[in-house]
Parts: structure tokens; C-alpha cells; sequence
């Protein structure tokens, strides 16, 4: 980006903006141009639910999916079957799942998936954080829902044999999706279908 092309405070925010996941030069450039062309009051709110992200959003104590309160809404919803748990690599394909409004279960996220190449082992995801909950809630089923890449294969194959031991039913969604897909970039008819039809891990 030429330095001339834009004053520095905008060109800042166009730099901060292309970080973004999915965002390039052109698009932060728009999105800088919307938001310099929006009222202050605007960019305030903006300013401030920017901040309160960072300051207000947890962990789950029990799921380790997003919160605001020690427990997410999910976890604190009397309504949902405690005795069912579809397990995610992420609280981005928890909420995927979840827009689907389909699964009355809980969650739990195992933050990443099994990868040796990269070092992550089982020690670096809440494996044993999901073993613990199914032992002492008296779970009666585990859905592994995994992207189909092979990282998620491999997961699935490992929790399979670490949850068997326990008693616990243990399934898999069904797979509409092409190997390599992204749960949380799947359409919702499609993830209907992955949960309907979920087999034997």
C-alpha cells in the first residue's frame, strides 16, 4: 500500500482490518471508508463492544466453549439432555451446529484437534476434561463432530477408544461433507443431516 495513497490514521485502520481472517487489502479498505463515513456515536459503540469482547468473554467452566458467566448458555439451559454431549474442535463449530436448532444436547470443545506434525498431542486439548464429564454426569452418549480432514479422523479415532472403555454410547456425525471441509462453513441442512444420520464411531 503506497504511503500516499492514505492519510495515516486511515491507512492504520485498513492495515489493522486486513489481519482479519478472510479480509483483504480491498475489503479493509471498505470497511474503513464505511466506518470513517459512519456517525461517532457508531464508532463508539463499535469502540465499545470491541473492548467488552476482550474484557467480558470467558471460557466456560464446564464446556470450554465462549461465556459471559462461569457457565456458557448452553450448559445453563435447564432444558437441554445432560446425558448427551457432542464433542467440537472449536466454539466456532459448536455455534455452527448449534444455529442448525436441531441438537438439545450439551457441547464440549476440545480446543484443536490431534495433530503430530504440529506437536499437538492429547495432553494439548481437554481430552481429559471430556473423560472426567462423562464418568461423573452420567453421560450416555458422545458425538464426535470433527471436520473430515485427517487431523479430525485421527481425533475421532482416539476418542473413540479412550470414551469405549467407559461404557458411554460413542457416534460420529455423518459426513455430506467433501474431506478437508470446515464444519462451521457448512450450510445448516447439510449439518441437519450429518447429526440425523450419525453412525457407530
Amino acid at each position: 500500500m503506497s504511503k500516499s495513497a492514505y492519510p495515516t490514521a486511515l491507512r492504520r485502520v485498513i492495515i489493522a482490518l486486513s489481519k482479519w481472517p478472510g479480509v483483504g487489502e480491498k475489503t479493509a479498505a471498505r470497511l474503513a471508508m464505511f466506518l470513517l463515513r459512519a456517525p461517532q456515536s457508531e464508532m463508539l459503540e463499535l469502540a465499545q463492544a470491541l473492548m467488552e469482547l476482550k474484557e467480558k468473554i470467558q471460557i466456560c467452566r464446564r464446556c470450554f466453549a465462549f461465556a459471559d458467566e462461569e457457565l456458557c448458555p448452553i450448559c445453563a439451559d435447564p432444558q437441554r439432555r445432560p446425558g448427551q454431549i457432542l464433542v467440537v474442535a472449536d466454539p466456532g463449530d459448536m455455534l455452527a451446529l448449534e444455529r442448525v436448532g436441531w441438537y438439545q444436547g450439551l457441547y464440549h470443545v476440545l480446543g484443536g484437534v490431534l495433530s503430530p506434525m504440529e506437536g499437538v498431542g492429547p495432553d494439548d486439548l481437554r481430552v481429559k476434561e471430556l473423560l472426567d464429564r462423562v464418568k461423573a454426569d452420567g453421560v450416555q452418549e458422545v458425538i464426535l463432530a470433527l471436520n473430515p480432514s485427517l487431523e479430525g479422523e485421527v481425533t475421532t479415532t482416539y476418542l473413540g477408544q479412550e470414551l469405549k472403555p467407559l461404557g458411554v454410547k460413542v457416534s460420529r456425525i455423518a459426513y455430506g461433507l467433501p474431506m478437508g471441509g470446515d464444519i462451521k462453513y457448512t450450510d445448516q441442512q447439510t449439518l441437519k443431516e450429518a447429526l440425523s444420520h450419525r453412525v457407530e464411531a
